[in-house]
Parts: structure tokens; C-alpha cells; sequence
């Protein structure tokens, strides 16, 4: 692929229509691409240097609160197109290892990207509503520290994403020490039998917090349904990651027959969704 300094990949440059229509074809997560907006805007950008992109009012706000997938994918497609590499950095071979989500019952196939896991899987399809601006809000050039240091730096380096407004919406931590139960891995065994095929729903099917998953990004129903026939459907979001040690504020929607007291560690818990995906009533 053939680049230069100031302007972007020549296969970006070339995207336009014809792409974009291809593109509503393979992308279910995206089924408005082919729009007439988004193949006058991917003809917009055609051109466009690096330094004219990156600046480009779409990366910003308010405009990219309104970006849909088809704009964001007009130069940003090879994010879909890239596969796992054969070969890590490390030396280790993607054939013949697996990755934890491979150990879920809600995964089959070989490895997958990050984007593609949440994006274009078919599991991904059935029980999450995505987009590229829910994770990607922007980021601002000018936050980017050109050369920062352990000891001093006038920038502040900023994520291009806030995991705690994105990943820890779905990922945060199964808090097993709060509710008793020990590390999922081993307490499942004493939950689940071929009768029982997910013991979460032992406490979370009429007990406990029943009203869940009521939010524009998530497909709430599917997930209610796929959930009862395996764990996995629960752990792989909240708590197949080791590193998603970190709690989230889960809002605590009132359920049927709530009781009244909230216990210490939901004090100060919200009780309703953040309205920007809040499901509108029908």
C-alpha cells in the first residue's frame, strides 16, 4: 500500500461509492451505509491530506455525536479488513493457541480482531447494537503529547478512548466477594447442572436485578433469551476479561418487588441508564 508523508493510504483516497455499497452488503452492524449522505461525504474526503483529515469537523465535537458508520468507515474501513496476525510480536502462533474468548460457549472459529469481536461476529450482531461513535467520541490532535517524558511534559497524553465510558459499560468487574460467591470458574460448579445451564439466573432470573440490558447499544431481549441456556452469555461480558478488574456503577433500574433498602454498596449506584441510551418508551 502506497503512502506518503502528508497524505493518507492511496487505498483510503479511492473509497467512494461504489465501496461504500459493497460495504452495507458484509456490514450488518452497519445497514444504512450505502446513503446517499454517506456516499456524498466519502466523496467529500476523497483527497484529503493527513493534516486536512485528522482536523476534519467529523472528528469532533458536536459533529461526531451525528457520525454514522458509513462516514467513519469511508476512511476507516481497513479496521474491519484486518485480521488476527498469523504470528504475535512475541513469537506466538495464533493457530495453535486460544484465545479466552475461544473458551466461551458463545464463540466458535478461529481468533478475530478486537473490532470484528464487537462489530461484525455473529454473536456480536444478535446481542449488541454498536457503532463507531459509541467508543470513538472524537479526539483532539492538540491533546496529543508530541514527545512526552517520565519526568516532565507540557501535554497531557490522552487515551483515544475512555474505557470507563466505553469498555466498563459491558466489561466491569464480577464482584464474586460481594455477593458471596467465589470466582465464577470454580463456584459455577456448584450452580449449574444439565437442568441449570446458567447459574447466574438462580439469583438474577426473579431475584435480583431483573431489569438489565435496557439500553440503545445492547439488543436486550436477545440476550435475556440466549442467556438461558448458558453462563456464558453473562460471564463473557462480565468478567471473562482478567484484566477488567475494575468495578462499574451499574445503575440499579427497580425491579419487581425491589426491597426498599439499599444496601451500603449501592448507595450511591444511579437508578436509571445514561440518558444518552436510554431506550425511548413505545
Amino acid at each position: 500500500m502506497k503512502t506518503s508523508q502528508n497524505a493518507l493510504p492511496v487505498t483510503l483516497l479511492g473509497l467512494a461509492s461504489a465501496t461504500l455499497i459493497g460495504l452495507a452488503m458484509v456490514l450488518p452492524f452497519a445497514a444504512s451505509i450505502a446513503s446517499d449522505e454517506e456516499t456524498a461525504f466519502a466523496e467529500s474526503v476523497r483527497g484529503l491530506t493527513y493534516e486536512e483529515a485528522r482536523w476534519h469537523p467529523l472528528h469532533f465535537k458536536p459533529a461526531i455525536d451525528e457520525a454514522t458508520n458509513g462516514q467513519c468507515l469511508a476512511c476507516h474501513q481497513g479496521i474491519l479488513d484486518r485480521d488476527v496476525l498469523p504470528e504475535s510480536p512475541a513469537g506466538v502462533l495464533a493457530d495453535e493457541s486460544l484465545a479466552w474468548y475461544q473458551t466461551l460457549d458463545t464463540y466458535q472459529g478461529d481468533q478475530q480482531t478486537f473490532h470484528q469481536r464487537h462489530l461484525t461476529s455473529e454473536f456480536a450482531r444478535d446481542v449488541m447494537n454498536l457503532s463507531c461513535n459509541f467508543c470513538h467520541q472524537g479526539n483532539d490532535p492538540r491533546e496529543e503529547s508530541p514527545s512526552a517524558t517520565a519526568t516532565d511534559s507540557p501535554f497531557t497524553l490522552r487515551k483515544v478512548v475512555n474505557p470507563s465510558e466505553t469498555c466498563l459499560r459491558c466489561h466491569g468487574t464480577y464482584s464474586w466477594e460481594m455477593m458471596g460467591t467465589g470466582p465464577w470458574h470454580e463456584a459455577r460448579v456448584d450452580f449449574e447442572d444439565e437442568e441449570t445451564p446458567n447459574g447466574c439466573l438462580i439469583c438474577h432470573g426473579e431475584l435480583y436485578r431483573t431489569v438489565r440490558h435496557q439500553v440503545t447499544y445492547l439488543n436486550g431481549d436477545t440476550i435475556e433469551d440466549l442467556a438461558q441456556s448458558s453462563s456464558d452469555v453473562c460471564f463473557g461480558c462480565h468478567g471473562g476479561r482478567a484484566w477488567y478488574n475494575i468495578p462499574y456503577p451499574y445503575p440499579r433500574h427497580p425491579w419487581p418487588d425491589m426491597d426498599e433498602d439499599v444496601p451500603e454498596w449501592a448507595e450511591d449506584r444511579p437508578t436509571g441508564s445514561d440518558a444518552r441510551f436510554q431506550i425511548e418508551p413505545q
